[in-house]
């Protein structure tokens, strides 16, 4: 067989299990709480696992080595702020998260947790942040679905619209009929698909090399990529050509965690909030060693197209198919072809989390809002599957001519997300004095400040999730300040929540 009927062989494999994992959830899934939050029964292996892939997409294959590639180490600052953000992201906030959401009404999302927090009756806060996540992740979505067309074509030179709509496809059905527990599981096999290609593909092409020493000084002394006078002699250096200014800006990804919806629901769907202990070491170190293996892949990279004239590298602008170059270049392609499937893996499970999310926030935080009826498990279940299908309808309007506009977009929605939510979020968990006009503030004042700081030229110089957070934080604890404290019962509530966190008490 030719290699382009082995990868077809690989993705239809790949595509088989994906929508067999979400046939197998929906033979699980029979409750309201089911399909929404996996009845809270998230084992701290699959959460951790799966809020990895959801979070990294096609960056943490294609982007950062691609990058590493081209500019060295220096760039290696976001992925060290994002491992760090990581962390403390699952420190600090899945165990007392998934502790007070439960404590605090069984609230299922982020909207109707904060509103139950504080005890908001007027419903603004809910619908507030219902519609910055709705917004956001529809663009979100509608990204993921370009790049998903944008690989089929670059992979099999096929039509962009069909590589689009068939990602969409697969991805939308298993979401639609297994809800959570499908994207979780999913989510958590294409993260384990991600992490044994990047291990592969670089510890293969280091052995492929005649001499393995030399990818500690080919890139800074010989001819490489876009280097043709001598290779880059600042590869290895984190501080040449970057400003101070560029590195508290990269640094300030990892605050973007604490107010990322589709990673923090993980938290909330844990069996118990000591679970997120064991979460923590699993999720760190599986980003840990897979930033690694993109560093490495990079890295050997330079060596490994530099000393094998036969060998180049697709994407000659941004050498952003370094990762896929390689796993052709070595494997079987059958191989080849699953290899490639880290990509579509990272693609698809950003789609799928961001899908669910979303129309949670459609039905659970609007239109429950809305009609102030009480309806079925089954009624809501179903209702939530076609707000699934209609945000990938229009997602999917979005993505079949891609404009820079509606890149543009998604280019801040990590920032606006962090901005709107981060602050609130670790807010809700750990400061007792908040309440509803603070936390008002704080999400419109961060998602502004957020999103003009990086639409005008500012954004050029320091990242907007900087202002962003900072003022989002200083309106919140400002008009929390100034305005009417919290009433006893919220109070005891938010102790109850801490005390649960600590003991693993949770509500009967």
């Amino acid at each position: 067989m030719s290699e382009h009927t082995w990868f077809i062989v690989a993705i239809v494999m790949y595509m088989l299990a994906m929508l067999a994992i979400g046939y197998w959830s929906y033979r699980q899934t029979s409750q309201y709480d089911d399909y929404m939050l996996a009845g809270r029964g998230l084992n701290p292996m699959v959460a951790a696992l799966s809020a990895g892939a959801s979070d990294m997409s096609g960056w943490l294959l294609m982007g950062l080595p691609g990058t590493l590639f081209v500019s060295g180490f220096s760039e290696l600052w976001i992925a060290i702020g994002l491992l760090i953000g990581c962390w403390a992201n699952w420190y600090w906030v899945a165990p007392r998260l998934r502790a007070y959401t439960e404590a605090s009404r069984d609230s299922l999302t982020l909207p109707s947790f904060l509103e139950n927090r504080l005890r908001d009756s007027s419903h603004v806060l809910r619908i507030v942040s219902s519609l910055v996540i709705v917004v956001f992740f529809t663009f979100y979505v509608s990204s993921g679905m370009v790049s998903g067309g944008k690989y089929f074509e670059s992979t099999f030179g096929g039509s962009y619209v069909d590589g689009m709509l068939i990602v969409a496809s697969v991805t939308v059905a298993y979401t639609f009929i297994g809800g959570f527990l499908a994207v979780s599981y999913t989510d958590a096999v294409q993260g384990m698909i991600m992490f044994a290609a990047l291990v592969l593909v670089p510890a293969v092409a280091l052995f492929s090399l005649d001499d393995m020493s030399s990818i500690w000084t080919f890139a800074t002394s010989n001819n490489y990529g876009p280097y043709t006078n001598g290779g880059n002699p600042h590869y290895f250096s984190l501080i040449s050509g970057v400003s101070f200014a560029a590195i508290v800006g990269y640094l300030s990804w990892g605050l973007g965690y604490f107010g990322q919806p589709h990673i923090i629901v993980r938290f909330m769907a844990l069996r118990k909030p000591s679970e997120a202990k064991q979460g923590r070491r699993i999720g760190v170190s599986w980003m840990l060693i897979c930033i690694l293996g993109a560093v490495a892949v990079a890295l050997i990279g330079t060596a490994f197209f530099g000393q094998n004239a036969e060998y180049t590298v697709t994407d000659q602008k941004d050498y952003e198919t370094v990762f896929l170059d390689m796993g052709r270049i070595l494997f079987h392609p059958l191989v080849a072809g699953l290899v490639l499937t880290a990509v579509l893996a990272a693609i698809m499970s950003t789609i799928s989390s961001q899908l669910l999310v979303t129309s949670s926030a459609l039905i659970e935080d609007l239109y429950m809002i809305v009609t102030k009826r009480k309806l079925s498990d089954q009624v809501l279940i179903n209702l939530s599957r076609t707000a699934v299908v209609g945000v990938a309808i229009i997602a999917a309007l979005l993505s079949i001519k891609p404009s820079d506009s509606i890149l543009g977009l998604v280019a801040f929605a990590w920032a606006g997300f962090g901005s709107a939510f981060g602050p609130l979020v670790v807010a809700s968990l750990y400061w007792r004095r908040l309440n509803t006009p603070g936390a008002l503030a704080g999400i419109i004042v961060g998602a502004v400040v957020s999103f003009g700081w990086g639409m005008s030229s500012l954004g050029d110089s320091l990242y907007e999730m900087v202002p962003g957070f900072l003022c989002g934080t200083l309106a919140m604890v400002a008009v929390s300040l100034l305005t009417k404290p919290p009433a006893q019962e919220i109070l005891d509530e938010f102790d109850r929540a801490a005390h649960m966190a600590r003991t693993d008490e949770l509500v009967a």
